[in-house]
């Protein structure tokens, strides 16, 4: 299947990651079985029972070694009104729909390429993982395995098609605040778990104070960032609050220790317990990625900008780049398609961007396998 039909068959599974991905590696493994690839898979059940799946596809000899060209299946959730959402229309040589950039593109280009490669003197491996979008979930499972070891890695991400060797962290917790209910008119009788979180959010802002003087002036924002992006909490306006929760996420720079704001908030939840009667908070992890580094003068960073001619940057957002490093692989993030286009409606890529990015792709696979 050529390069764009092959789009457009992805683009029209719905893998938003609350799905099962399985349809994905079905059509993936025929076509790269027809290319020569032996595959296997791994699956699981996520949290709600749904069937999940990695497809790891080898080409070559046996052993360690060669490239990997790694992208996932799923995709974020898309607006119900977005008719079109899941069609790949085209528009004045541009692809528009779910995955589109993020980052079915790029695993439409990885398989053309290795389509149109004839290097198999070292091993060529094609890894379609699942969760990307909730977690890298399938890259940590490909971590926990250990059965791949690529020598170099290219991370498929929409990056414009600029190799990216170096990204931030991504933490986040839940916190939970407990209180004690009561009639809002007699304050004295219970304990308002919304004004505790408030006092917790003022320690929070202070936080993202102290890790922001450590710079990296590699990185926009330069600094380690933050966000609380959900909170809800109480029943009535007239009800002292008996509960509170909100999400608290933040982007450490590479070098600190991914885990360090999460003990400073611990220290700060005690002070608020301390502080006010009647306060419970419990803080749960959900996620602690540490950031991803390539040195500029990595081979696989070299070539890409070479291929590419941009010279390397380093991204703000996680990737699956720190779990291919730790199973030994020198990687690069790189794809066609705009971030700043995927997550919306509209996400969208260029054919033209998707056959240079397959081009890159292919002379990849004979550098590095050949």
């Amino acid at each position: 299947m050529d390069l764009v039909p092959l789009l457009r068959a992805l683009v029209g599974i719905d893998s938003t990651s609350a799905r099962s991905n399985l349809p994905v590696l079905d059509l993936l493994e025929g076509e790269v079985r027809r290319l020569g690839f032996e595959t296997r898979r791994a699956t699981w059940r996520d949290a709600a029972g749904v069937e999940k799946g990695n497809l790891v596809c080898r080409r070559g000899p046996d052993g360690e070694g060669g490239l990997a060209l790694v992208g996932h299946t799923d995709c974020v959730p898309f607006d119900p009104e977005w008719a079109d959402a899941l069609a790949c229309a085209e528009r004045d040589g541009v692809l528009y729909g779910r995955g589109t950039a993020d980052t079915k593109g790029f695993v439409a280009a990885a398989v053309a390429a290795s389509a149109r490669a004839s290097a198999r003197a070292r091993p060529l491996t094609l890894l379609f993982t699942a969760d990307e979008e909730v977690g890298c979930l399938g890259a940590k499972q490909l971590l926990a395995e250990g059965r791949v070891r690529p020598a170099q890695a290219i991370v498929g991400e929409p990056t414009r098609l600029v190799p990216m060797r170096a990204h931030k962290g991504y933490c986040a917790v839940e916190v939970r605040v407990s209180g004690q209910e009561g009639h809002s008119a007699y304050p004295d009788v219970g304990a308002s778990a919304i004004h505790a979180a408030g006092r917790l959010l003022a320690e929070v802002e202070a936080i993202g104070d102290e890790l922001a003087r450590e710079r990296d002036p590699a990185f926009a924002p330069p600094f380690t960032t933050w966000n609380v992006g959900v909170i809800r909490g109480g029943k009535a306006r007239n009800i002292i609050a008996g509960d509170c929760a909100f999400t608290y996420e933040w982007r450490p720079l590479p070098g600190q220790d991914p885990r360090r704001a999460l003990a400073l908030l611990e220290a700060a939840a005690r002070r608020v317990e301390a502080e006010r009667a009647g306060i419970a908070i419990a803080i749960e992890p959900l996620r602690t990625d540490a950031a991803a580094v390539t040195a500029p003068d990595a081979g696989i960073v070299r070539f890409l900008e070479a291929e590419s001619g941009r010279t390397s940057e380093t991204i703000p957002f996680g990737t699956e780049l720190p779990e291919l490093a730790a199973l030994g692989a020198e990687g690069c993030v790189f794809g066609p398609g705009d971030i700043r286009v995927a997550h919306r409606t509209g996400e969208c890529v260029a054919r033209a961007e998707l056959e240079r990015a397959a081009a890159i792709l292919e002379r990849a696979i004979e550098r590095f396998c050949g």
